[in-house]
């Protein structure tokens, strides 16, 4: 211990007196003649001779000899006093110093925690392995929960869905409808002259209704023709219209005005059905509300003829189409926006930053969701663009970004399964070997910590959450193509409104479960349900109308049957909201050898002379 300074036996005794005085908590302005007066005592009391002589030294050498000998003594003992008080007083700071330095002193002797930095390849951006404590992460899931209850149909929606064909219209309006009917009339006319029916909305519902239809059965390849075959067609096909009608209807079925088209072609490559596009496209984000995680990808819709902008994505399985831009809810793949990539423009320079640009176009109106992107889209620029709209950023990154830095790229020297994170004020970074030398590189801008799963694999919780919301898009192409509407044709503009029709199918059936979750529960196959009775309300007011019965027997019993049930039922259409004809089932089918005609009304009875349908005779 380091030696006290010495004092005088007047300093001492002066230094005890003032300890005893603050104490007691004296006067402070009586404390100056006090400590004079118990100062001299004191000093009295010092020379004071031993208990051991009878008479005090009367001669001034003796008594300074004396009294030399006590300050000696006192100051020993004085001393020794003061030795034990410092060493106290010592020990009781260096204890409390250790116990507030302890956490910090462990922070830094700890070598697994030994802050580490690393800089980009650009030179711009500084890593650290430390997380940033700033809690986001928290406050990010926090907030998540309490926009949970925000999620699903708007109440715009809830409160125009009557049934399964109201909620397939709320994407495919009246405006639609009109711009379409005019210009398929007017093409009509063109191409057959004084031969063609003016068209009706019920005339394109009922079209709209048999390319529904045919996608239910899976009939997308198939030949037109074998779908009305009389043996092996579907009866819903010929009670509904004649092939010669369809084939008409596909031929003839424009978007826009053909005669303006050229003039608005060479300023915009999607003249020939835009009006269309953007209406319906401006309908998507009005129904639905996505949940707490939203997908952007790209979409292929195949297509294999001219088109000015037809694309090659050797990954998808179709490899030459029309690529689409889309943001999807990660957790029913509701189709939230949408953009048609219509190539660099004529005699332009190709696009710098694109990814990033398309993620700002189809997450515009989003606040407060993580978004998750592939590494095309993946920048650190973007994650800042994405915070400054209150977005966050999760995806991976192409390992040639040049924010990297390399001692994260790189698979040297790293076991299988190892991770390695870094960390900036709003990003964070992780490499992740789930194989040797292969890593995954993934960057965030929701994650605010390191934490890694108990599991074998050791993933870190950027990874998971990835894994868990990167399917969004991928799981709208599954659904859409297993029912797809398309038809075989040469023209892109019909391909692209088959994807219309698809997309709204897909969506109206998200929307019609979450209304209403009791239709059709436990079932596997509620969206081929769902599917099928829209396609059958779509036809049914067509075969209702309809005055020249079929030439095949289960066509023309089905054309019968609706009929007769119309105009059995009550007059429920005079009142103000009329609910929905119940379509009648199927008619089963009759054996050519043992089907006998009604000599009444010709309708077909069986072998057994039961009556099928016979409006006449009943």
């Amino acid at each position: 211990m380091r030696r006290q300074k010495q004092l005088t036996v007047e300093e001492v005794h002066e230094l005890i007196f003032n300890r005893v005085m603050e104490e007691k908590s004296t006067d402070e302005e009586d404390s100056g003649s006090e400590e004079e007066e118990t100062h001299e005592e004191v000093i009295d009391v010092s020379y004071r001779p031993n208990s051991s002589s009878e008479e005090a030294p009367t001669s001034p050498a003796s008594e300074m000899e004396e009294g030399f000998e006590m300050e000696e003594n006192e100051y020993e003992e004085v001393e020794s006093e003061m030795e034990e008080v410092s060493e106290v007083e010592d020990r009781t700071y260096f204890e409390e110093v250790e116990e507030s330095t302890d956490e910090e002193e462990s922070e830094e002797e700890d070598p697994a925690e030994m802050e580490e930095y690393f800089q980009s390849k650009d030179e711009q951006i500084i890593w650290s392995s430390i997380p940033p404590c700033d809690g986001r992460r928290m406050v990010t899931a926090e907030k998540a929960e309490r926009e949970t209850s925000r999620q699903g149909p708007t109440l715009y929606a809830r409160s125009r869905i009557e049934d399964i064909k109201s909620a397939f219209y709320l994407f495919l309006p009246k405006a639609i409808e009109e711009s379409v009917l005019n210009m398929t009339n007017k093409e009509g006319q063109r191409v057959y002259g004084k031969q063609w029916r003016k068209m009706d909305q019920m005339d394109l519902q009922a079209y709209v209704g048999l390319l529904v239809l045919a996608g239910v059965y899976r009939s997308s390849k198939e030949a037109t023709a074998s779908l009305w075959n009389a043996e092996s067609g579907r009866a819903i096909f010929r009670a509904t219209m004649t092939l010669k009608m369809f084939h008409k209807i596909s031929r003839v079925i424009r978007f826009d005005d053909k005669d303006t088209r050229k003039d608005r072609r060479a300023r915009d490559k999607l003249a020939p059905i835009r009006d269309v596009w953007d209406t319906w496209v401006s309908l998507l984000p009005m129904m639905y509300n996505p949940g707490t995680n939203v997908t952007v990808d790209e979409r292929l819709v195949p297509f294999r003829g001219r088109c000015p902008f037809k694309q090659y994505i050797p990954s998808k399985p179709g490899k030459y189409g029309i690529k689409i831009w889309a943001a999807c809810d990660a957790r029913s793949s509701y189709a939230w926006n949408m953009q048609i990539y219509t190539g660099q423009p004529a005699g332009g320079t190709s696009e710098k930053n694109q990814g990033m640009r398309v993620v700002l176009d189809m997450t515009e109106g989003l606040q407060g969701k993580p978004i998750t992107c592939d590494n095309f889209f993946t920048s650190h620029a973007l994650g800042l663009a994405l915070l400054k709209r209150k977005l966050f950023m999760v995806g991976t990154v192409r390992r040639n970004k040049r924010e990297l830095p390399p001692a994260l790229v790189s698979k040297a020297d790293r076991a299988r399964f190892s991770s390695k994170l870094a960390f900036t004020e709003t990003h964070a970074l992780v490499s992740y070997l789930p194989k040797k030398q292969r890593n995954v590189l993934l960057m965030s801008t929701l994650h605010r910590d390191a934490a890694v799963s108990d599991r074998d694999d050791k993933k870190p919780q950027i990874i998971e959450d990835y894994n868990h919301n990167k399917g969004g898009v991928d799981n709208l192409d599954k659904v859409t193509s297993v029912y797809t509407c398309k038809r075989m044709t040469a023209r892109w503009p019909l391909v692209v409104f088959f994807n219309i029709l698809d997309v709204s199918a897909y969506n109206s059936f998200v929307l019609w479960s979450e209304i209403n979750p009791a239709w059709n529960q436990g079932k596997c196959n509620k969206r081929r349900l769902f599917m099928e009775e829209l396609g059958r309300q779509l036809v049914i007011p067509h075969i209702q109308r309809r005055k020249v019965l079929p030439r095949t027997p289960a066509a023309a019993s089905l054309v019968m049957e609706v009929q007769q049930f119309c105009s059995s039922s009550t007059s429920a259409a005079a009142t103000r909201h009329p609910a929905p004809a119940r379509p009648a089932p199927y008619p089963r089918q009759i054996d050519v050898k043992t089907k006998k005609m009604c000599q009444r009304c010709n309708a077909y009875i069986c072998k057994d002379h039961t009556i099928i349908t016979c409006p006449a005779c009943n």
